[in-house]
């Protein structure tokens, strides 16, 4: 009877409606508007932020909370980042207690968080082997263990989908997940057409990614710019990058043209091809 009840609690919540406006479900009370991305960040001098559906990805990564301005980066463990110098402002989210919230989990679990507010049954990761690790499994009852190099279905208590198995759900993905998978994840596209949401991913050992939080474009020149997240090695707190090498864009980095075969980031350089997005 217990199972039914947990069956049923959960089933409600993953057929949920969308509720109003952008959810962070991991914060206790919703954000400040003066907190969000949006309001910290201006777009540069001449440009406007590129349009957005309600209820979109892309709309909900705009709304970002951020903690307080200075706050710096921290590894999960508590000390300082040691580059702080390309530390923009840092969004407040836990970077969790082990190191396994790197680049491409910290991709995964705002993509999860967002999933969570608006549809949890649409929650999913591949594995680097191919497994394809569903929360909507997870709280029923079905998760996997990892033996040699194969990873096998495995049982478990079902539970309801609440925001604590989300994150018991992430921490093995987050563990045998990364840059590989998450480059086969997503579908390639190309710079010039770049929207929020999208990623920057070299897949391997060692690949990194960066999340793109925001698109603002100059509707007289054409220039497109962006705002960028990520988490790094060791784990340590999700971050809005600084444009060191252009400081008068602060936060925002220019688009290449599309002769440009490479985009640079602070403590990545990507190839220009390596952009993609979620279906």
């Amino acid at each position: 009877m217990l199972t039914i009840r947990l069956a049923l609690a959960g089933l409600a919540l993953l057929l949920a409606p969308t509720p109003p406006g952008p959810v962070y479900p991991w914060l206790a009370t919703p954000p400040a508007p003066a907190q969000r991305l949006a309001q910290r960040v201006a777009p540069p001098p001449g440009s406007r932020r590129v349009a957005l559906a309600p209820g979109s990805w892309g709309e909900w990564l705009r709304g970002l909370p951020l903690r307080a301005a200075g706050t710096p980066a921290r590894l999960y463990n508590g000390q300082l980042k040691t580059n702080q110098a390309v530390v923009a402002a840092v969004v407040d989210i836990d970077p969790g207690t082990k190191d396994l919230q790197q680049c491409a989990d910290a991709v995964m679990r705002l993509r999860a968080e967002y999933l969570f507010s608006v549809h949890p049954a649409k929650i999913h990761f591949h594995l680097t082997t191919g497994y394809d690790a569903w929360f909507s499994d997870f709280v029923a009852g079905r998760t996997f263990r990892v033996k040699g190099e194969q990873v096998l279905p495995a049982p478990k208590p079902a539970e309801p989908p609440t925001h604590a198995a989300l994150m018991r759900y992430l921490l093995p993905v987050f563990g045998y997940a990364g840059t590989l998978s998450l480059s086969r994840e997503v579908q390639p596209v190309p710079l010039a057409e770049v929207q929020p949401g999208d990623v920057l991913v070299h897949g391997g050992y060692p690949g990194h990614a960066v999340l793109v939080a925001d698109v603002a474009t100059n509707p007289r020149t054409g220039q497109r710019y962006l705002l960028l997240v990520q988490s790094y090695m060791p784990a340590q707190s999700i971050h809005l990058l600084r444009n060191v090498d252009q400081p008068t864009l602060g936060a925002w980095f220019a688009v290449p043209n599309p002769a440009a075969r490479e985009f640079a980031t602070p403590e990545w350089l990507f190839a220009s091809t390596e952009l993609g997005r979620f279906d």
